[in-house]
Formats: structure tokens, sequence, C-alpha cells
């Protein structure tokens, strides 16, 4: 404890207030021009010192300088220690004393750690003036018609709590389940971010811009809130639904997974039945009215989503995923992006480079690739150089580019089969360094194979890649193959550099998975797209626009073994 006394400044080399209270001036001048040495050098030093007059004969020499110990710091220095100190060390703490003890509940120390640990910045004493920061709790999303007044009068009495409170009883106890997470939904997946928001923990889920409109921000709705509507208890409310928050229920399953339920689903149900919910969820998840869609296929799939997941009445178990690592010699920033597919509109996909490659893991998924697959890898060794604007409206001419590319990468995995060296009698090739021939496109079939995740829609024109590298910031004209076609329009009209790739393809319930070639384009830091050659489709991916706190890795091994995890599970 001196040690840590000497720390802020006080102790055996400047004397504690009270000693120096005690102390007269002359007194205190000396201790004051004493050297600031350490208390165990001190006892070697004074024990080297008794020793020497020992043995010489002398006399003992002065008495080590006298010590302060935590004990006797003023209570003011005390909390302005403990509060520096991590939430989970300040109950042991209070276990060493009565004088600790009370000083820890003072509640500017737990203001500290729940604002430091926890990012909580709002005053309890002024939520009538300041307001609650989460949006208002989502009082006006959750039903526009409530007043600000009514919706007051059922917010937790705050005047009477405690940081203390907040910090073990919600912060502490809920910690585990901050952070990004993928619901356990079948084959459809999600996101949801679990935040300390105002006084509340709220689990988000995020969800795609209406498609096709890939470059829009996320769209977001709360399923569930945890926060303290009496001292020292913690509530936890179901958010799902049109009614209004209700009783919900959350379990830590076990590390790295949580499960939750809802105690009151009658609060999901509309007083028009199913008809009404659908037209609901249609607009929320869509933009649109039945009648608004067109094409048949499109509207079964619509349905079946309906139906799947409205099953679950927010009862769902989650699993935490990772941002993927960055490393500065990537070719782009990894990350979440939007992407078009097809009838099944705007997904979620995680881009992470592994070494030579880079892989698009599906965040969100449909009936036929579902959340966690590997949905398209890109060879960053076979970067493909594209003929000019004019000769690659032929789609023909850039399927022979793909191919010729393809035959190439197979004749090179052929050799490492057979044991010959990779790159042998020649230099390896750099990402950076554009090749011509073929990139093998990835692609996913919505319904059935030969059905492309653009399902045959407006068709464009032709796609060039770039010679330059990315680094020089220059692109090239680019335009889509005619016969090729794409959910949206409004792509980028250049490019930096094209790369051979995969995509998977699959039936209706994942069957029948397959790899076929496609082509990848990078537009610029935030936007790629992908040519799957054998369905003649495009997807355009925009990256996602939001911080995530709690979401690093603590490993590249964890995130490896986090992308295990959530493909076996579809697998």
């Amino acid at each position: 404890m001196a040690v840590c006394a000497r720390l802020c400044g006080v102790g055996p080399s400047r004397g504690c207030r009270r000693r120096q209270q005690r102390r007269g001036p002359a007194e205190t001048a000396a201790a004051d021009s004493e050297p600031d040495t350490d208390p165990e050098e001190e006892r070697i030093e004074a024990g080297a010192a008794a020793l020497a007059g020992a043995g010489g004969g002398r006399g003992a020499g002065p008495s080590p300088p006298p010590r302060c110990s935590l004990l006797e710091l003023p209570p003011e220095l005390l909390v302005e220690i403990f509060a520096s100190l991590p939430g989970t060390d300040l109950p042991s703490l209070a276990q060493v004393c009565t004088k600790f003890r009370r000083i820890l509940h003072t509640d500017t120390i737990w203001r500290r750690r729940c604002r430091e640990e926890y990012g909580v910045c709002e005053n309890l004493r002024k939520l009538d003036i300041t307001g609650v920061s989460c949006r208002d709790v989502y009082a006006k999303r959750i039903n526009p018609r409530v007043k600000s007044g009514r919706f007051m009068k059922i917010l937790p009495d705050y005047e009477h709590m405690e940081y203390r409170d907040v910090y073990t009883c919600l912060l502490h106890r809920y910690r585990h389940i901050l952070g990004l997470w993928q619901p356990d939904i079948g084959p459809y997946g999600g996101l949801l971010n679990v935040v300390v928001d105002g006084l509340f923990i709220i689990g988000w889920m995020y969800l795609p811009p209406h498609d096709p409109h890939v470059d829009d921000p996320m769209r977001f709705k709360p399923l569930f809130r945890v926060h303290l509507m009496e001292r020292k208890s913690a509530t936890v409310e179901c958010m799902y639904g049109h009614r209004g928050p209700h009783n919900g229920h959350i379990q830590i399953v076990k590390k790295d997974e949580f499960s939750t339920k809802c105690n009151q689903t009658d609060h999901h149900r509309m007083s028009g039945g199913r008809q009404e919910e659908f037209r609901t969820w249609l607009r929320e998840e869509w933009g649109r009215t039945l009648e608004d869609i067109f094409h048949e296929h499109m509207q079964e799939l619509i349905l079946m989503k309906f139906i799947y997941t409205s099953q679950y009445d927010n009862c769902l178990t989650y699993r935490r995923i990772y941002l993927p690592p960055s490393h500065p010699d990537d070719l782009i920033r990894p990350g979440l992006f939007k992407g078009t597919y097809g009838s099944h509109g705007l997904e979620i996909v995680m881009l992470s480079f592994h070494g030579k490659r880079a892989r698009g893991t599906k965040i969100t998924g449909d009936p036929n690739i579902p959340a966690g697959q590997q949905t398209v890898e890109i060879d960053l060794m076979h970067r493909i150089q594209l003929p000019d604007v004019e000769s690659l409206r032929s789609f023909n001419e850039l399927s022979r580019i793909v191919l010729e590319v393809r035959e190439q990468v197979r004749q090179e995995q052929q050799q490492q089969e057979d044991g010959a060296e990779d790159g042998e009698g020649r230099a390896p090739q750099s990402p950076r360094e554009p090749q011509r021939g073929p990139a093998q496109p990835s692609v996913e079939l919505p319904a059935e194979k030969g059905g492309g995740p653009a399902d045959g829609e407006a068709a464009a024109a032709a796609a060039p890649a770039p010679e330059q590298p990315a680094q020089s910031g220059q692109g090239q004209p680019f335009v889509l193959p005619v016969g090729v076609s794409s959910r949206n329009e409004d792509y980028p009209r250049t490019c930096r550099m094209c790369f051979y790739g995969t995509g998977l393809i699959a039936g209706h319930g994942f069957t029948s998975p397959e790899r076929t070639p496609g082509v990848f384009i990078l537009f610029d830091e935030d936007r790629f797209g992908f040519i799957w050659l054998e369905l003649k489709s495009f997807s355009l991916y925009s990256r996602v626009r939001a911080t995530f706190r709690n979401a690093e890795a603590p490993s590249p091994q964890a995130f490896e073994e986090m992308l295990k995890n959530i493909q076996s599970l579809t697998s």
C-alpha cells in the first residue's frame, strides 16, 4: 500500500498530510529534502548500514524515514485512486477495511467506471433536462402516436438510482452480450449489434437498405433492451412487434452464445391478423407492397421468408461474430458490405483477406446459399487485364478470357498436386501486377441452378478492368458486357483492377453446391463488384458505414475459428 501511496505523490518521500501537520516546520523541510527512493531500497540500505556499523564498530545508522499507507490518505485522494481502477477490482478492495468500503459508496467512482468502460455519459440526476440518448428509447419508432410525456411515466426512476447499481447490476452483469452477433434464423441469418445506449443495453438488428439501393445507409430496429427498472433489479424487455416493450428474458448459454425469449408473444400480433402483419413486414423489409412486385418467383421467396422468420417470435439463439482483422498489405480495408443478390434482395457479406486469397462470407443468406457460407473467393495471385471497352461488350470475349485463366489455375493446381514447386522457373506473380486472362465468377442460384442473382433483369453493357495498380488512384472505364443483368444500373463506370475468382451456387435448400468462375472488379475502397459468368449476372457490393464496438477478434486464430463455426452450422 505504501507503494501505491508513493505513486500518488505522497508517502515516505514527501510525508502524508496528517504527518506533516504533526511535524514542525524544520521537520517538514527536512522530510521534503529527502531523496525519493523506493521503500524496498530503503529497507535494504538500512539493513546494509546496520551491518556495516556492526562490523566497523560504529553505532547504528539513521532509521528509515516514516512511511504513509493508503489508510492515511485523505478521502478525496482515495476517491481519485479508486476511480482509476477497473470496476471488477473494486469489490475486492471493499473487503480490505471499513474505510475503503465506505469510500467505495461514492457515486463518482462508479460513474467514471461506467463512462470509461462502457461509454455511459448520461447524468442520472438530469435526465429530465438532457433526455435519454438512445433515440428516446425508441418510443417514436415503436409507436409514433406515443406522447413523450406519457412515455416518460414508464421510464425507470433514475432519481433514486446510483451508478454503482448501474455498473454492477446492469453493465457488468450483461457485459458478455455486448458486440456483434449472428442470429440462428435458418438460412437467413442476420446481424445483431448489442450496445450500451444511454442507460440501456439494446440489441439492434441491422438490416440492409431496400433493394436495390446498395449505397443507402443500413436500417436498424431494436429486438430487446435491458435496463434497471428498480434499484438492483435489471429488467429485460422484448421490443419485437408494434405494441411497445414487453416482458422478455435473456440467457447466456455459454461463452460467445446467448438466447432471448419473449414471454408475451401476443404483443407481436396485430388486430388485422396475419395479412396485416405480412403487409407491415413487407413495407419494412422491402419498402413496397406485394402488388409492386411483379416477378412471381420473387413473390414466392418473400412469402417464404416471412413465414419462416415470423415463427421464431424473437425467441432466438445468437452466436458471436468478429470483424475481420486488417493488414497494411490488404487490397482494400476488410469489413462488412451490402451486396445485391437478385430476387433475394440485398444481403450482408463479410470481406476478409487470407494471404493470397480474399473471401466473402455471408452474414445474411437465403434458401440457396445460407448465411455462414463463403459466397465468393478471390484469387489475388491471378489479376486479369481486360481488353478495351468495345471488345468487352461481347460477353463471349469475357467468357473466353475467364476460361483461359481458369485453365491456367487448374494447371497450376495440378502441378502442386504432382509435387512440382509453385512458380518453378518463374517469379511468382504479385496481385498488383496485371495478367491477361479470364476471371472465375462466383454466383449463387436463387431458386434453381441456372437463375442468377439478378434473375435476368435489365441487361447492361460491357466491362474492362484496370491496368494501373490500385494505389495509383487512376481508373479505367468500365461497363457491363451486353447480356449481363444487374439489379442496380447505378454502378461505377470506372474500376481499378480485376481478379479471377469463384463463386458458390446451389439449388433451393443448398442442394448440389458448386463453385463457378467469375470476375472480381475493384471499383474503389468502399465498392466492388462480381460478374457471375455462368448466370450472366452482376452483383454490386458497398461498404457498411457503421462503427461497431466490442467487435474486434482477440486474435487472427479466433477469427478463423469463428468463420469455421458459422459455416459448419449450415453446411
